[in-house]
């Protein structure tokens, strides 16, 4: 009999963790390997936000900080929410957590009972599932198609709500895809959600700075003001401020939901770093000029990666809005032999391939619960992605009928 708890059988460990560590490792034993796994700016974190952080040290801001997050700090995310969304909420309608991830978990352990289902739409972000399933919840997915550009339809949200659903969870600009929802694509949704009165809307706004071609990002509390009170609207300041591993995440939503995560966090990490704080809150207030600049290089490692991907044998790439991955489809390659005789039979034996033949790690779709896709992260420097493309160009060149 195993000592360790039942639960953890109903969880994998993160794949995109995995890949980047994977290609870690090989690295470090000397091997020629590019990783295209990570969802991480490989821009510095900027000295303003930095500085806060030393001045805080200095002043002794070093103690511990309330479950909620130190007052300035949520004081700061509610003139986000204003300024940036149109959204009025409280401090005592903040969490701040460690990171998105902290307040994704935070948020269902609160709210999800036993059954209750949770309509997550495929690609999903790697950890929807797996925390919903740790909180006993039942995920439930949907296929979104590439034809609707990786989104949800109202037809399929009205045909996955059933008396026992209890949240549908949203990301856009989305992990792995890149496709953001438009105004009115969340207006459509919002109309299937105040027919069901009993289903609250998760929605995940890591991406919201990240944007392209003039994508006008809106936020579905902001497009349907009547879906207000059960909303739980969560963001950070990891990918568009260049702060992963400063750990910074938060959610605005219900008082009571907000009030259950606190009395969570207050048992588990009691709050993110108090120096992280401070220097979140000069994230916040500060100069953003910096995201526009970093975004124009963004955009274009996107057209690069799109543009080379296309130009491979057997890939089909969708541009997307936002946030910076794409996810390619791998359909015309599945069935081809490697050089070495092995059938592509799933984009798992891909990625293999592509690390072992040409030293480029990826992330398979299934991973992301829809196939046969790979994720590839454009956020390395421009001459990794293009020497990345042309060894996946050579890769899939080499494939034979």
């Amino acid at each position: 009999m195993s000592f360790l708890a039942d639960r953890l059988n109903l969880i994998k460990p993160s794949p995109t963790v995995a890949v980047s560590t994977k290609a870690a490792e090989l690295k470090a034993a000397g091997k020629d390997v590019i990783g295209l796994g990570a969802g991480e700016p490989d821009f510095d974190t900027p000295e303003h936000i930095k500085e806060a952080a030393r001045r805080a040290m200095a002043e002794g801001k070093t103690k511990y900080a309330p479950p909620a997050g130190i007052p300035e700090l949520r004081q700061a995310i509610c003139d986000k929410f204003a300024r940036d969304n149109g959204l009025t909420y409280a401090p005592d309608q903040i969490q701040v957590g460690c990171g998105g991830k902290q307040t994704i978990f935070n948020a269902m352990m609160a709210s999800v009972n036993p059954g209750d289902e949770v309509i997550i739409p495929a690609p999903y972000w790697v950890s929807y599932l797996d925390i919903t399933m740790l909180c006993e919840g039942k995920p439930v997915v949907v296929d979104c198609v590439q034809e609707a550009g990786f989104k949800i339809t109202p037809a399929q949200l009205e045909a996955a709500i059933t008396p026992k659903t209890k949240w549908l969870l949203l990301n856009s600009p989305s992990n792995p895809t890149g496709g953001a929802y438009t105004e009115a694509e969340l207006r459509a949704l919002a109309d299937v959600l105040v027919a069901n009165p009993h289903v609250w809307v998760m929605t995940d706004d890591m991406y919201e700075f990240i944007l392209y071609d003039g994508f006008k990002f809106t936020t579905i509390a902001q497009v349907a003001p009547e879906l207000y009170d059960r909303t739980l609207t969560l963001n950070g300041l990891s990918k568009a401020y260049c702060m992963t591993g400063w750990r910074v995440g938060y959610a605005a939503g219900d008082r009571a939901l907000i009030k259950g995560m606190n009395k969570l966090q207050s048992q588990s990490t009691t709050s993110t770093s108090t120096i992280s704080q401070w220097a979140a809150v000069a994230a916040l207030n500060g100069d953003h000029g910096f995201i526009a600049d970093n975004n124009a290089v963004f955009k274009q490692r996107r057209d690069l990666v799109v543009s080379m991907l296309n130009q491979a044998n057997g890939i089909d790439c969708l541009t997307p809005e936002g946030a910076f991955y794409v996810y390619p489809s791998i359909k015309g390659l599945i069935g081809r032999k490697t050089p070495s005789g092995a059938t592509i039979e799933t984009d798992e034996d891909f990625v293999s391939y592509l690390l072992e033949h040409e030293g480029v790690a990826a992330v398979h779709g299934a991973a992301f619960g829809l196939s046969p896709y790979f994720r590839i992260s454009y956020a390395t420097s421009t001459e990794a992605l293009e020497d990345a493309c042309t060894r996946i160009q050579r890769a899939c060149g080499d494939l034979k009928d």
